[in-house]
Protein backbone atom coordinates (compact mmCIF):
# COMPACT_ATOMS: atom_id res chain seq x y z
CA UNK A 1 0.00 0.00 0.00
CA UNK A 2 3.10 2.35 1.12
CA UNK A 3 4.27 1.92 -2.68
CA UNK A 4 0.85 2.83 -4.44
CA UNK A 5 0.94 6.24 -2.29
CA UNK A 6 4.60 6.77 -3.64
CA UNK A 7 3.60 6.23 -7.45
CA UNK A 8 0.19 8.47 -6.71
CA UNK A 9 2.16 11.34 -5.46
CA UNK A 10 5.17 10.95 -8.24
CA UNK A 11 2.32 11.14 -10.78
CA UNK A 12 1.01 14.08 -9.33
CA UNK A 13 4.34 15.67 -9.05
CA UNK A 14 4.83 15.18 -12.93
CA UNK A 15 1.48 16.19 -13.77
CA UNK A 16 2.11 19.66 -12.03
CA UNK A 17 5.20 19.86 -14.18
CA UNK A 18 2.99 19.64 -17.22
CA UNK A 19 0.58 22.85 -16.52
CA UNK A 20 0.09 25.29 -18.99
CA UNK A 21 1.65 28.27 -18.45
CA UNK A 22 -0.47 31.58 -18.60
CA UNK A 23 -0.43 34.31 -20.28
CA UNK A 24 -1.30 36.81 -18.03
CA UNK A 25 2.08 37.64 -15.72
CA UNK A 26 -0.72 38.08 -12.41
CA UNK A 27 -1.82 34.85 -13.22
CA UNK A 28 1.22 33.21 -13.37
CA UNK A 29 2.48 34.49 -10.23
CA UNK A 30 -0.39 33.25 -8.36
CA UNK A 31 -0.27 30.11 -9.63
CA UNK A 32 3.28 29.87 -8.18
CA UNK A 33 2.89 31.04 -5.20
CA UNK A 34 -0.90 32.04 -5.10
CA UNK A 35 -1.30 29.49 -1.90
CA UNK A 36 -1.36 30.60 1.58
CA UNK A 37 0.92 28.11 2.58
CA UNK A 38 3.73 28.55 -0.32
CA UNK A 39 4.03 32.60 0.78
CA UNK A 40 4.48 31.58 4.28
CA UNK A 41 7.64 28.93 3.07
CA UNK A 42 8.91 31.70 1.08
CA UNK A 43 8.46 34.21 3.67
CA UNK A 44 10.63 31.61 6.59
CA UNK A 45 12.99 30.33 3.83
CA UNK A 46 14.04 34.30 2.91
CA UNK A 47 15.72 34.04 6.64
CA UNK A 48 17.95 31.40 5.16
CA UNK A 49 17.86 27.41 4.86
CA UNK A 50 16.11 25.51 6.96
CA UNK A 51 15.27 21.73 7.96
CA UNK A 52 11.60 20.15 7.53
CA UNK A 53 11.04 20.15 11.31
CA UNK A 54 11.89 23.94 11.64
CA UNK A 55 9.42 24.95 8.75
CA UNK A 56 7.05 22.56 10.37
CA UNK A 57 7.47 25.17 14.00
CA UNK A 58 7.65 28.42 12.27
CA UNK A 59 4.59 27.97 9.61
CA UNK A 60 1.72 28.00 11.64
CA UNK A 61 -0.77 25.56 11.48
CA UNK A 62 0.13 23.16 8.29
CA UNK A 63 0.37 19.91 8.50
CA UNK A 64 3.35 17.71 7.61
CA UNK A 65 1.36 16.31 4.68
CA UNK A 66 0.53 20.15 3.14
CA UNK A 67 4.53 21.06 3.58
CA UNK A 68 5.57 17.62 2.21
CA UNK A 69 2.83 18.50 -1.10
CA UNK A 70 4.34 22.65 -1.13
CA UNK A 71 8.05 21.74 -0.88
CA UNK A 72 7.93 19.58 -3.33
CA UNK A 73 5.63 21.59 -5.79
CA UNK A 74 8.38 24.38 -5.25
CA UNK A 75 11.00 22.30 -6.32
CA UNK A 76 9.99 21.58 -9.16
CA UNK A 77 8.70 24.85 -10.10
CA UNK A 78 12.08 26.15 -9.46
CA UNK A 79 11.58 27.55 -6.28
CA UNK A 80 13.12 25.81 -3.81
CA UNK A 81 16.02 23.63 -3.74
CA UNK A 82 16.48 20.41 -1.54
CA UNK A 83 19.62 18.98 -0.53
CA UNK A 84 19.56 15.39 1.17
CA UNK A 85 23.02 14.59 3.11
CA UNK A 86 23.77 10.95 3.67
CA UNK A 87 23.53 10.32 6.62
CA UNK A 88 22.06 8.28 9.62
CA UNK A 89 19.01 9.65 10.76
CA UNK A 90 18.68 11.62 7.35
CA UNK A 91 19.18 15.05 6.94
CA UNK A 92 17.50 17.04 4.46
CA UNK A 93 17.42 21.04 3.84
CA UNK A 94 15.89 23.30 1.76
CA UNK A 95 16.51 27.01 0.82
CA UNK A 96 15.23 28.89 -1.72
CA UNK A 97 16.55 29.14 -5.46
CA UNK A 98 18.06 32.38 -7.06
CA UNK A 99 14.05 32.64 -8.97
CA UNK A 100 13.04 31.82 -5.09
CA UNK A 101 14.81 34.60 -3.87
CA UNK A 102 14.03 36.80 -6.66
CA UNK A 103 10.44 37.09 -4.90
CA UNK A 104 11.31 39.09 -1.37
CA UNK A 105 10.39 42.38 -3.37
CA UNK A 106 6.82 41.15 -3.74
CA UNK A 107 6.99 39.57 -0.26
CA UNK A 108 8.49 43.24 1.19
CA UNK A 109 5.53 44.78 -0.76
CA UNK A 110 3.28 42.47 1.25
CA UNK A 111 4.72 43.41 4.67
CA UNK A 112 4.43 47.01 3.73
CA UNK A 113 0.98 46.49 2.35
CA UNK A 114 -0.07 44.77 5.12
CA UNK A 115 1.68 47.03 7.97
CA UNK A 116 -0.38 50.22 6.75
CA UNK A 117 -3.54 48.35 6.53
CA UNK A 118 -3.62 46.81 9.66
CA UNK A 119 -2.47 50.56 11.24
CA UNK A 120 -5.34 52.03 9.01
CA UNK A 121 -7.79 49.55 10.95
CA UNK A 122 -6.58 50.18 14.08
CA UNK A 123 -6.99 54.38 13.64
CA UNK A 124 -10.41 53.05 12.56
CA UNK A 125 -11.40 51.15 15.39
CA UNK A 126 -10.30 53.56 17.76
CA UNK A 127 -11.54 56.84 16.05
CA UNK A 128 -14.95 55.10 17.31
CA UNK A 129 -14.50 54.40 21.02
Amino acid sequence: MGRYKINIARRKYTMSKKRNIPECPVEMTLQLIGDKWKVLIIRDLLTGTKRFSELMRSVTGITQKVLTSNLRSMEADGLVNRKVYPQVPPKVEYSLTETGLSLKPILDSMVQWGTEYRDKMHRSETSFL
